[in-house]
């Protein structure tokens, strides 16, 4: 289904500043790689109204009452759409593109932090996405009581219904990314977010550039 493109996630746990740092490689990469990059995120996607629509469901603290498998679900759907509507076409065009999350977060989110079971999630997204991965995916090392700081401290106005979770779910969503990282590890390049903004951003600068060959 895929061919030609690069196609790259960014994973880690709420608080490792992940998406600060794809900002300021974003700036970087415009004028290397022009229109044949296309920078995502999930839940959600680039000009993707179905699964934006799911986004403002899953995401929301209006829906408290949304049940643990059907989480599950509804990230699956958002991705399937994500996929077949954005990365896909994208790959098929040689574009680099790079998402701020995908199938790792909910088998670390739902399958982990939310005991869904860690198998049961990934059998729902291998079914979703056809079992397409990443090419390289950058995890964003943190710990649970860093990221949580951080959240509490710089994201007030930006807090979300997972990130409202408390501090055992968060625990149980680092074990599961790191058990994720270390089993496939030749998929995983580790940077550790516990670093000053400036060293992660040039970690991941590096890592950036020896995959898209520049």
């Amino acid at each position: 289904m895929r061919e030609k493109g690069i196609f790259i996630s960014f994973e880690g746990p709420d608080g490792a500043g992940k998406t600060s740092v794809l900002r300021v490689i974003l700036d970087r990469l415009k004028p290397i790689l022009k229109d044949r990059l296309l920078i995502t995120r999930e839940p959600g996607g680039v000009n993707n109204r179905v699964a934006e629509n799911i986004r403002n469901i899953v995401l929301s603290s209006d829906y408290d009452e949304i049940d643990s498998r059907t989480e599950v679900l509804l990230f699956a759907a958002a991705r399937r759409q994500h996929l077949v509507q954005t990365i896909i076409p994208a790959l098929k065009e040689g574009k680099v593109v790079i998402s701020d999350r995908y199938v790792d977060s909910s088998i670390a989110y739902q399958g982990g932090g939310r005991q869904i079971g860690v198998q049961k999630v990934s059998d729902i997204n291998f079914f979703a996405t056809e079992g397409i991965l990443p090419d390289k995916t950058i995890y964003f090392k943190v710990r649970s009581e860093v990221g949580i700081e951080r959240i509490n401290s710089t994201r007030t106005n930006e807090i979300n219904r997972l990130d409202n979770a408390a501090i055992e779910f968060h625990k149980r969503v680092n074990e599961t990314y790191l058990s994720l990282v270390e089993a496939g590890n030749q998929r995983f390049e580790i940077v550790n977010a516990e670093e000053s903004i400036e060293k992660v951003v040039e970690e991941t600068w590096q890592i950036i550039k020896k995959i898209i060959g520049s």
